[in-house]
């Protein structure tokens, strides 16, 4: 109010005449210096501005405040599988398949040989993005009171133009169904091929690196290769620096019109044995054991088709899978049994095998909580030239077979409840009538399954 005072007041004296600044003066000088005060005052505060101003561009920008890392920053995926059965079937001492190599390490078990009920193999998983870069996995398995560690890998997110690199241990994607973990399996245990291929895991995993090519094509298909360890079931762990094992693998898929789709593949794994411990039977019904040097080769072709209508599985559904594999096997080997066995004293000999043998599967589901499934297995047991232990080991001419049906109830995609009856030649003169009731529940974070 009285800076307008004074604004005014010069304005006014600017218009005034000379005579009224002589009768004034003391009035005008008192003015005058009002005015020149008041300029001060703005040329002060317009320089204090600018030299603010001027601070502001010039100063360093400050670096963000760093927050102190914390244990709240691992918030991981976390699931949990939960398995367990009732099984009646025949007590039947040392299971095993006709005509197949079974590790002398482990029960000559291929699908579970403990009768009445068990809990059965239950999976704990913890999966992350690691970064921008990588996504890592464990996953825990539990069974026998014992607990392994059965995939433990890193996995590329951002290398680009389809590629995938994982690294560490994980299941081999060789076949159709190798990759897949017990719970989402369509029957309450492996097919007979998978047991005779890879032992009683029922599936191959390895220690080491995996590269998969995911093709720019308007089909589905990718190419991979994988090397590791190679300590796992038919190889051995052979402690060198070299490569235990080596794997190829293509899928090819696609879809036909909105109701059909497919996948079909081939696969091969090389992997070497030293001293692999298996058992045999001698030619007069005593259990040897041999072991096996060598190299272990072999081929697998998998198909699937699929059948929903409009794409729509959530109602009905139909699977149809199948695969097919043929094994060689050439090295050395070396019976040794007990007193009075035909191997009581150490033989030394050749080793060749030829094996093939195949599974076809449908799964029908006719309701949306209800699936019914129909199995078939056979194997052959090949060509089995034992050199000079030809005359101690015995070669059963069996063809090991089997034909399940299983029908399953899932309230919702996180329980499945399963009866599996069974009809299992597997075993030379032995026909074991298996009845299964199964349970599979699945607790927290759950990721879709593989086609």
């Amino acid at each position: 109010m009285k800076n307008s005072r004074i604004l005014a007041s010069a304005v006014a004296l600017a218009f005034a005449s000379p005579v009224a600044f002589s009768a004034a003066s003391p009035e005008v000088a008192s003015l005058r210096e009002e005015i020149q005060q008041l300029r001060a005052q703005y040329e002060k505060r317009l320089a204090e501005l600018e030299q603010r101003l001027v601070s502001q561009h010039t100063a360093p920008v400050a670096a963000p405040t760093q927050t102190a890392s914390t244990g709240k920053g691992f918030n991981p995926e976390i699931s949990l599988t939960l398995q367990g059965q009732y099984r009646r079937m025949k007590d039947i001492d040392e299971r095993h398949i006709s005509g197949f190599a079974a590790l002398a390490d482990h029960d000559h078990d291929h699908g579970g040989g403990e009768r009445g009920f068990s809990l059965d193999h239950t999976e704990l998983v913890l999966a992350a993005n690691i970064d921008s870069h990588y996504r890592g996995l464990v996953n825990f398995g539990i069974a026998d009171d014992e607990v392994e560690v059965e995939e433990a890998w890193f996995q590329t997110t951002g290398l680009g133009h389809g590629l995938t690199l994982r690294g560490g241990r994980f299941l081999s994607s060789i076949g159709y169904l190798n990759a897949q973990h017990a719970h989402a399996w369509d029957f309450a245990d492996a097919p007979l091929m998978y047991t005779a291929l890879f032992g009683e895991h029922a599936n191959y995993g390895n220690d080491g690196l995996q590269l998969k090519w995911v093709l720019p094509t308007d089909l589905f298909a990718e190419v991979g290769v994988e090397i590791g360890r190679g300590a796992k079931f038919p190889g051995t762990d052979r402690d060198v620096n070299g490569i235990g094992s080596s794997a190829i693998f293509a899928h090819l898929g696609g879809d036909v019109g909105s109701s059909h789709s497919w996948r079909a593949g081939l696969s091969y794994l090389n992997a070497r044995a030293a001293d692999r411990h298996s058992h045999f039977e001698d030619v007069g019904g005593e259990e040897v054991t041999g072991d096996f040097t060598g190299r272990s080769r072999m081929w697998i072709a998998d198909a699937v088709w699929k059948w929903a209508p409009d794409g729509n599985a959530g109602a009905r559904a139909l699977t149809l899978q199948a695969e097919f594999f043929q094994r060689r096997e050439d090295g050395d080997l070396s019976c040794e049994g007990e007193a009075g066995s035909a191997c009581a004293t150490a033989v030394d000999s050749d080793y060749r095998t030829r094996q093939r043998g195949w599974y076809a599967q449908a799964v029908y589901k006719f309701h949306p909580q209800w699936r019914v499934g129909l199995r078939h297995d056979r194997l052959d047991p090949g060509t089995r030239d034992y050199g000079d232990n030809n005359a101690n080991i015995a070669r059963e001419n069996h063809t090991p077979k089997r034909n399940s049906v299983m029908v399953d109830w899932s309230p919702s995609e996180f329980s499945r409840l399963r009866l599996q009856l069974a009809r299992d030649q597997s075993m030379a003169g032995e026909t074991d009538n298996q009845l299964w009731l199964q349970y599979v529940m699945s607790l927290g974070a759950h990721g879709a399954h593989s086609f």
